[in-house]
């Protein structure tokens, strides 16, 4: 029985691998903001919605190629609350670090995931 990989065409694959990276790296510094968040602020919020959303779009990668659209719409989710939360703070506070990072990832999360749902 051939694997997957065999079975996806190369661009398929390649849009599939680079979605995998972004979400890991996306998942990474939403853990990594939500620890900082937790040690500066001392806001247990930022520490556990750091981590249960890192830990959402770990699983979403993990899920890819096997389950592409279930991966899809948890990353476009986690994408979504994200940046309802950051895109806002950016406009009113004009704070680069972590709100503009963090609204430029979920931004670049949700047109990439749109971009590899529709694309395919």
């Amino acid at each position: 029985m051939a694997s997957i990989f065999e079975m996806l065409p190369l661009a398929m694959l390649t849009v599939v691998i680079l979605i995998k990276a972004y979400y890991l790296i996306f998942a990474f510094l939403t853990i990594v903001g939500g620890v900082i968040g937790f040690l500066k602020a001392k806001s247990p919020v930022s520490l556990i919605a750091g981590s249960i959303s890192g830990v959402l779009l770990i699983v979403a990668s993990f899920m890819l190629p096997g389950r592409p659209i279930r991966a899809y719409v948890i990353g476009l989710l986690v994408s979504v609350l994200l940046a309802g939360k950051f895109v806002p703070d950016v406009i009113h506070k004009k704070a680069v670090l972590p709100g503009g990072l963090m609204a430029l990832l979920s931004l670049a999360g949700i047109g990439l995931t749109l971009l590899a749902w529709y694309g395919k």
